[in-house]
């Protein structure tokens, strides 16, 4: 690292660091994982770190201006204080929109945003936030996750909200890496899994529909969306497991529930 005066002068600089700080310095090295910064603050070692996802928001399609050079000048965001590493992570993608990096620091948990389905993708849901500030590269600012759109199993996004349709979200995080917020459709709704756990004991015998037939099993509709799994060694008796023909999607089923876990909201079946 450098002298005992180096070592003395680091540790000086990460107790004052906070972590919003905006911090000037010069590139040192560019490798797949990151690039690292000789900052102006402590010009020994490079002890600035900026990860390649917090380079840009504008790395999907960034320009030869967008990438930083060796030697080259640069002003980040301080995202994390690393001291077990001794480093300082850095995010100059907050320094090239400040206006909605400042927006996004703002949101808090738990917060109801309202918004414009822009776009829809197969891995989840754009969304126009009514205050929020235009993203640079997506439609949206807002993101929904597939998981976080519905309660419901469904197969396609489009099932559950529709381009220019105006939904309110719950806030969930500040995804710095891709300059969103993201949010949660289904927060705002009441958990059907958790008000049938309420009401269902384990041994408890259930009629079902069988939704979905997989190598390990059959998930059953016990109720207006609740969906639960029979393992492929309680589908029936063990001599028969090997005919796949004790389930079929559409068969109308009866079952006893053998396990129901709240946390993970799963439920066990068995035709046992």
């Amino acid at each position: 690292m450098g002298t005992v005066e180096d070592e003395s002068s680091l540790s000086a600089l990460l107790r004052t660091v906070n972590v919003g700080d905006v911090l000037t310095g010069t590139v040192a090295e560019i490798t797949r994982s990151g690039t690292t910064v000789l900052l102006d603050a402590f010009a020994v070692d490079p002890v600035g770190v900026i990860s390649e996802l917090d380079l840009s928001w504008r790395s999907f399609g960034r320009s030869a201006a967008d990438i930083p050079e060796v030697g080259g000048r640069v002003s980040a965001e301080v995202i994390a204080v690393d001291l077990r590493e001794r480093r300082v992570l850095l995010s100059r993608s907050a320094t090239e929109n400040p206006q909605l990096w400042a927006y996004l620091k703002a949101l808090r948990r738990g917060q109801r945003l309202s918004g414009t389905v822009a776009a829809i993708e197969s891995f989840g849901v754009f969304v126009d936030l009514d205050h929020g500030p235009d993203h640079p590269i997506f439609p949206g600012v807002g993101f929904i996750t597939m998981p976080e759109l519905s309660w419901h199993r469904f197969d396609d996004p489009s099932e559950v909200v529709s381009v220019g349709e105006h939904i309110t979200c719950e806030f969930l995080v500040f995804d710095t890496h891709n300059g969103e917020a993201r949010l949660s459709l289904c927060a705002t709704q009441p958990d059907p899994f958790q008000e049938f756990a309420r009401r269902a004991h384990v041994g408890q015998i259930l009629h079902g529909l069988v939704t979905k037939v997989v190598s390990f099993g059959a998930f059953v509709r016990v109720a207006d969306g609740i969906e639960g799994l029979i393992h492929l060694s309680e589908l029936t008796a063990p001599t028969a497991e090997a005919s796949g023909d004790e389930a079929q999607v559409g068969d109308e089923v009866t079952v006893i529930i053998i396990e129901i876990d709240t946390l993970r909201r799963r439920l066990a079946l068995s035709r046992r």
